[in-house]
């Protein structure tokens, strides 16, 4: 039986992560998944790479749940599953434990746009690595909905409307100012916030639908968009998760 233990580390750590794996020889092996790697295709790749017997059950499930794909590193002492923050673009098996391919990912300083924004709020940003190199920040009136009944509340829905698309149109507006200088070096686009807000702007903004081949993620669990907020959506997109695996002892 094993025991699992996971947590994410930011690039810096996540490098020195990498650093400090050490494995013994001939007995370690590291499988590469690509993001969209069919189940059953998963399935057997860990079959024919690692012993079925010492398999975690919900290691299959755990690499299908993740949008970027998955680096596995199995030896005796050391087993860990990295989900990068990035997508995994070819699939590879080596003996050992051969960093270099995801050190090469996590080393990549990618520019990447964040698009933060809830009702009332918004947080745009152009990073290029963990580097913040623009950003806006600014608030909209959007009225709360109308609780009353009666004739009054089909005008208010009406007014409120009006002000959403308002603050959309405004979104939308300072997002192209801020990253379409950055439009052609562009790698990836990540949006936070409320769900239903993001659809609509999506719909009102065909600026940000012309980057949709290359959102990366949607951040749901943010609050309302302040700087604070933009810096830590920042620090989240470049953390990686790491799933550990130990045997208990007997």
């Amino acid at each position: 039986m094993y025991t699992k233990k996971g947590f994410r580390l930011g690039r810096a750590k996540m490098l020195s992560f990498l650093d400090e794996l050490v494995a013994p020889n001939g007995t370690a092996v590291s499988l590469y998944l690509p993001r969209d790697t069919d189940p059953e295709t998963s399935k057997e790749l860990l079959l024919h790479t690692i012993d079925p017997d010492t398999t975690p059950q919900d290691l299959n499930e755990l690499i299908a749940g993740s949008h970027t794909g998955a680096v596995l590193f199995w030896s005796g002492p050391q087993k860990c599953l990295v989900v990068p923050p990035f997508p995994i673009q070819q699939e590879h098996v080596a003996g050992g434990y051969h960093i270099e391919p995801l050190r090469s990912l996590l080393s990549h300083d990618y520019t990447i746009a964040l698009v933060l924004v809830r009702l009332g709020s918004y947080s745009i940003g152009v990073c290029r690595g963990t580097t913040l190199l623009e950003s806006k920040t600014g608030t909209g009136v959007v009225h709360a909905r109308h609780k009353k009944g009666g004739s009054s509340q089909g005008r208010f829905a009406r007014h409120r409307e009006k002000q959403i698309e308002c603050f959309l149109d405004r979104v939308c507006t300072h997002a192209r100012a801020r990253i379409e200088p950055y439009s052609r070096q562009l790698d990836y686009l990540v949006y936070g916030g409320a769900r239903s807000t993001i659809t609509s702007l999506r719909k009102r903004c065909t600026f940000l639908c012309s980057f949709d081949d290359r959102i990366l993620r949607m951040l749901l669990e943010i609050p309302d968009p302040r700087r604070a907020v933009l810096e830590q959506a920042l620090r989240d997109v470049w953390s990686t998760t790491v799933i550990q695996w130990s045997e208990d002892a007997a």
